[in-house]
């Protein structure tokens, strides 16, 4: 008669105490090293709580973790579309507009999401799942979660869920990388930041005018891209502040909590410990590891022709991940010379390379699907 009280121990495996694991450590990185907590907490807890024998949260049509994925990821990929919008409202690009040379840096720092993708075909991924591994490389969760969802990767779980650790993980791994391509004397390089008012007007054009030309030449990153334009635009407009603190603080923060424990869905144990995760968190480091070398390069080599140098680490600041890459910049600087303030100069190319991801998923879309 009590049998159903020990039921759900019955039913336990060995994999589903193994995601328990998992989830306690994305717990303990969120809470005890305060690793994007906003998101890892969440995630953490939910690796738990879909890994418990006889869930009712991911009951199909009925379970609220597996509703919340159906409407608000799989359908229409709604939350991370929304939380660009929060995005955009936090993002100022007053500094990319007074230095617009940091646009290179933007494009640079994606070098590593194309020569992912070629290793993952090579390896033997589909295309499809090659392409949407590559985007982890620009450590930007909403468009590793549109890029593959819209190609239908089989491996949407494990690469979603690797995107957002390593966006987490950006103050650990970007400064060893950023050591091992520069110098002492290079990442002591000051640089003057021309503090030029912009105008309201252009701050207001900006968005508007990035929309247009990214749909015409990527009309798949219009989703991500329009959103974060339009965040933006609630920012600049001038006749919304109320709203624009409302998608910088609460509504991002409320999705991103939302986001988090609804992603968790992907890491039931049957569909997230196999070979290929392990695959792919590595694929997805590699990508990392080289948008990062690629925009420290590219600083480098624009200094071959530039009076005014570039400090090099800037470079590392062109992947997506906002404001993590341009803190570990400006951290990094003041510890080589505690005069050296880099974080505008940052912050210009971290703006730069939210918007180039954005394009870049969109690009690789339309010729993986040209392609196929």
């Amino acid at each position: 008669m009590l049998d159903f009280l020990i039921e759900g121990f019955k039913q336990l495996t060995i994999s589903q105490v193994a995601m328990w694991a998992i989830g306690a450590l994305l717990i303990y990185l969120a809470i005890k090293k305060d690793m994007e907590p906003a998101l890892l907490l969440p995630m953490g807890f939910g690796a738990i709580l879909v890994n418990l024998p006889l869930s009712p949260v991911i009951k199909e049509g009925s379970g609220i973790i597996s509703s919340l994925f159906a409407v608000g990821i799989e359908a229409s990929e709604a939350m991370p579309l929304l939380l660009f919008i929060g995005i955009g409202a936090m993002i100022d690009f007053g500094p990319l507009l007074t230095n617009p040379k940091l646009f290179i840096l933007g494009g640079a720092a994606q070098f590593g999401i194309f020569i992912t993708v070629l290793l993952a075909a090579m390896i033997g991924f589909p295309l499809t799942d090659a392409a949407s591994i590559g985007i982890i490389g620009a450590a930007d969760g909403p468009t590793a979660i549109h890029v593959a969802n819209t190609l239908n990767s089989q491996y949407l779980s494990a690469i979603v869920v690797v995107a957002y650790s390593y966006m987490a993980l950006v103050p650990i791994v970007q400064p060893l990388v950023i050591k091992m391509c520069t110098t002492k004397k290079e990442r002591t390089i000051h640089m003057k930041y021309a503090s030029g008012e912009i105008s309201q007007a252009t701050r207001i054009m900006f968005p508007i005018i990035v929309t247009i030309i990214s749909g015409l030449i990527a009309p798949e990153s219009l989703s991500l891209v329009g959103m974060l334009m339009f965040g933006n635009l609630i920012r600049e407009c001038g006749v919304l502040k109320s709203l624009s603190d409302t998608a910088q603080t609460v509504f991002a923060n409320i999705i991103t909590l939302l986001l988090g424990i609804t992603i968790a869905f992907q890491m039931q144990a049957d569909k997230f410990l196999r070979i290929e995760t392990v695959i792919i968190m590595l694929l997805g480091l590699f990508a990392f590891v080289f948008d990062t070398i690629g925009g420290v390069m590219c600083a480098k080599f624009m200094n071959l022709f530039s009076k005014e140098k570039i400090n090099p680490m800037i470079g590392a600041a062109g992947i997506s991940a906002f404001p993590m890459a341009a803190r570990v910049v400006q951290k990094m600087g003041l510890k080589e010379d505690s005069s050296n303030h880099l974080l505008m100069h940052a912050v210009g190319a971290n703006v730069s390379g939210q918007i180039a991801s954005a394009v870049v998923g969109g690009l690789i879309i339309g010729l993986v699907t040209k392609l196929m």
